[in-house]
């Protein structure tokens, strides 16, 4: 990348140029994070728009949170408690589980309060968050074999009252890479 630096000011020119190779790196999604700080990305599917990082790494230990964004008001994701066909069909859980190099060292918890709604032709109450984000957690640590390659799988559908359901989603993959510099996302 060529970038014009000013001449005036050398270190003010030095410390430009590092931040845009670091902000090119980030956009590449291949900047491993170092020890104690988060690895992150994201992509919208489906109506959510997710975030995931991978933060407070000291390997091989480390906090998986995925925030889950509905892109319209008024749509609310179902709960992670919710069976995986749902409750009468209607609904599927909101879900992040790890395979490859990573292993899930706890429970999926959500930061929501989950209520329940009544849908018409279900007799069941349907357990779901409040319309809005939901962000969860997993505590995560690397695979006895070492470095490598892990996937993060994702599953979630929202919905409205009044407007409907989104397609769920399920076990949608997200890459990414541990290495002894730190965990990267390398892809969606």
């Amino acid at each position: 990348m060529n970038v014009p630096l000013p001449a005036r000011h050398p270190r003010t020119a030095r410390a430009a140029a590092a931040l845009l190779c670091l902000a090119a790196l980030a956009a590449c999604g291949e900047q491993p994070a170092p020890a104690g700080s988060a690895a992150t990305t994201s992509f919208t599917e489906n109506g959510v728009t997710v975030t995931l990082s991978l933060s407070d790494w000291h390997s091989p230990r480390g906090t998986l949170t995925a925030v889950f964004t509905p892109e319209e008001k008024g749509f609310h994701l179902y709960s992670t408690d919710l069976p995986a066909t749902g409750v009468g069909g209607v609904g599927r859980p909101t879900a992040v589980a790890v395979t490859g190099a990573l292993r899930a060292e706890g429970k999926l918890t959500a930061a929501g309060e989950v209520r329940t709604i009544r849908v018409p032709g279900v007799d069941a109450p349907v357990p779901v968050y409040p319309d809005g984000p939901v962000t969860t957690t997993l505590p995560v640590r690397r695979d006895a074999a070492g470095n490598g390659d892990a996937t993060v799988l994702l599953g979630y559908a929202s919905c409205s009252t009044e407007e409907g359901c989104t397609i769920p989603v399920s076990d949608r993959p997200v890459h990414l890479r541990l290495t002894d510099e730190g965990p990267a996302f390398t892809g969606h």
